[in-house]
């Protein structure tokens, strides 16, 4: 039964707030509204016929990194290098080659103008397959169906490598210029986070090159990922959260199953494993996700640019919000940690003496390595079970989402993709890009590749592809992008 409100003072506070809820509507509209998709130039096709040829190739050579550097067979990239060499013979003439590291490359084109250089990134390394993940296609067969290319690496992030490298070679290839200096960061142990990048970032310290703008990895054309919008959204990754392991790991006499005790290693280390899933991290919503949604918001269908209207300044209500749309959305709420391998006894009749589970955490931003680390301590509450830090890197600094660097990034994703929406966002993986924060304030992570929920969720996973459009595409964004830069 519907009670109607009784007095006129309920009648007023009811009218202003449905008032207050129309006027904030009505005002929470985007500034430019997206365009209709650019048709494809002439020479797309042969374009695009190339291209993948070569992100092929170069998908082929299983360059798997290691945290063990001992594990890492180097033939692959070895393989991937000599291939680089033939595809890209304009690119290797033309551009100054420093070698970091044992297989990172950083190349150097001299611009017409003293103005700050710009540094594109890319990594050479992939994750490892998990053998008992069904692909439809081999990881590592690189076959072309449905539109679209099967494999390890052509998302994340061989797709980048190669489309960087192809718009540099065409570009050459006219005899063209840039505006100002353009150096390529091309790491071999991104995934690992390794030495590539740190040795790369040190010797544009030595060099004393302080960038107008970094640009990696990280966000994308993005259809289907932010609720009410159509659009495809580019995402720029304006911060990323910092990414640390941790080993918990505990210790017991051990024995055979068939006289277990109570409280062994194994039930102790799951008990802490559990205490963690059922504790997870308080929400902070970091002033990037506030933005995108702002932003976003904005271009929402009206029951939900309404929501959003109300909502966007109140920070308890997006987190509840974000957590229940899914888990690519709750990760920009607040910290969060996955149990990723579990070790035990070496067979099915034994008790561990020793049981241990390592543990990926994703650090906010406004939070540390060791605010994380301290709040899980207390959160297991048990201190039999140990807690070691195998690695760590801190949340990156945050990068402006105005200025003359953004604006080049975003005119340049406008003129491309026009039908996009651009927004900053938080980025809840790692790239190489982080270590370079301390010479350059305005580090961004875009990948320009149309991708649907599917296809992100297959990066790390199986199944990953990418379209063969959008390889091409990818290569006519980066020409855009260099062509473009101001002097």
């Amino acid at each position: 039964m519907v009670k109607f409100p009784k007095t006129a003072a309920t009648v007023a506070a009811v009218g202003a707030g449905l008032l207050g809820a129309a006027g904030a509507t009505a005002t929470y509209r985007p500034q430019r509204r997206p365009g209709a998709p650019a048709g494809h130039p002439a020479g797309f096709e042969a374009l695009r016929e190339s291209v993948v040829g070569k992100l092929q190739a170069a998908v082929r050579c299983p360059t798997v990194s290691y945290p063990e550097e001992e594990r890492i067979d180097i033939a692959p990239f070895d393989e991937l290098h000599a291939l680089l060499r033939e595809q890209f013979p304009r690119l290797h003439a033309g551009l100054g080659l420093t070698r970091v590291g044992r297989h990172g490359l950083l190349f150097h084109w001299k611009g017409r103008g003293p103005g700050d250089p710009v540094v594109l990134m890319a990594h050479q390394d992939v994750v490892p397959i998990d053998k008992d993940a069904a692909w439809a296609h081999p990881a590592f067969g690189a076959e072309v169906a449905d539109g679209m290319l099967w494999g390890r690496g052509t998302l994340d992030d061989k797709g980048c490598l190669i489309t960087t490298c192809e718009a540099v070679e065409r570009l050459l290839q006219k005899g063209f210029v840039p505006a100002r200096d353009v150096y390529l960061s091309f790491g071999a142990n991104e995934e690992v986070g390794g030495d590539c990048a740190t040795l790369a970032a040190a010797e544009l310290e030595r060099r004393g090159v302080h960038p107008w703008f970094v640009l990696d990895e990280g966000g994308a054309l993005a259809g289907g990922a932010f609720p009410g919008v159509a659009a495809p959204i580019a995402v720029i990754g304006v911060a990323e959260k910092g990414t640390t392991n941790l080993e918990l790991r505990t210790h017991g006499p051990g024995g055979h199953a068939s006289t277990p005790a109570r409280n062994d290693t194994t039930a102790r280390l799951a008990r802490a494993i559990l205490r963690l899933e059922d504790n997870p991290f308080p929400p902070r919503i970091p002033v990037a996700t506030v933005e995108m949604v702002d932003r976003l918001g904005r271009h929402a269908a009206l029951p939900v640019r309404a929501a959003f209207a109300l909502t966007r300044r109140l920070p308890g209500v997006l987190s509840v919000a974000f957590d229940r749309l899914g888990p690519e959305t709750a990760g920009m709420t607040r910290t969060t940690l996955a149990v990723t391998q579990l070790f035990g006894a070496p067979g099915p009749n034994v008790i561990p003496s020793t049981a241990s589970a390592v543990v990926n955490l994703r650090v906010m931003i406004g939070e540390t390595v060791q605010d994380c680390i301290d709040r899980i301590r207390k959160v297991i509450a048990d201190d039999s079970v140990e807690i070691n830090v195998l690695m760590r890197t801190e949340p990156s600094a945050l990068s402006p989402s105005s200025g003359p660097a953004w604006d080049h990034l975003v005119s340049s994703i406008a003129d491309v993709f026009p039908e996009a929406i651009p927004s900053p966002y938080l980025m809840m993986g790692g790239t190489d890009s982080r270590f370079l924060t301390h010479l350059c304030p305005n580090v961004y992570r875009f990948a320009p590749f149309r991708m649907s929920k599917a296809q992100r969720e297959s990066i790390h996973s199986y199944d990953e592809r990418i379209g063969v459009d959008a390889v091409a595409e990818g290569v006519l964004w980066y020409q855009h992008l260099i062509e473009g830069l101001p002097g």
